[in-house]
């Protein structure tokens, strides 16, 4: 088995709220891979900085991300994504605003992979997902 990653969990690690050996820990060390979603997501975030500094910091994590494994968004993908989302929108919930959030969940499901998020109730109605989440301790 492997696990994709989502992206509030890079974005956890980058801010030091969740350490990479937390990340190790929850995937109980599997390989781990990326989603062309979470690159461009993070790269949006990069380029959206308003402080030059803060967009330097999210391209250098952004290119720390990269040297990872990526899997492919391709038609097989897309055959799971069509029947998550009408399974979603038959359950009588609507998947237009979790878009990105289906395409990861579709790559996971396709790969046989776990599927990391501190966001449990983003992805916790998808069918066929194996979901693992974490919470941030509260100070």
């Amino acid at each position: 088995m492997g696990f994709l990653i989502d992206t509030c969990v890079w974005i956890d690690v980058e801010r030091g709220a969740l350490a990479p050996a937390d990340v190790a820990d929850l995937t109980k060390n599997e390989d781990i891979f990326l989603s062309p979603v979470t690159l461009a997501e993070m790269r949006f975030g990069a380029e959206v900085a308003k402080e030059s500094g803060e967009r330097q910091k999210r391209l250098a994590a952004l290119r720390r991300l990269q040297r990872k494994p990526v899997l492919p968004i391709d038609g097989a993908t897309g055959d799971i994504f069509g029947s998550v989302a009408a399974t979603i929108r038959a359950a009588g919930r609507h998947h237009r605003y979790r878009v990105r959030d289906l395409w990861l969940a579709s790559q996971a499901i396709q790969h046989g992979f776990g599927f990391l998020t501190r966001n449990r109730k983003d992805f916790d109605d998808i069918p066929g997902l194996s979901l693992v989440s974490y919470q941030l301790a509260t100070k």
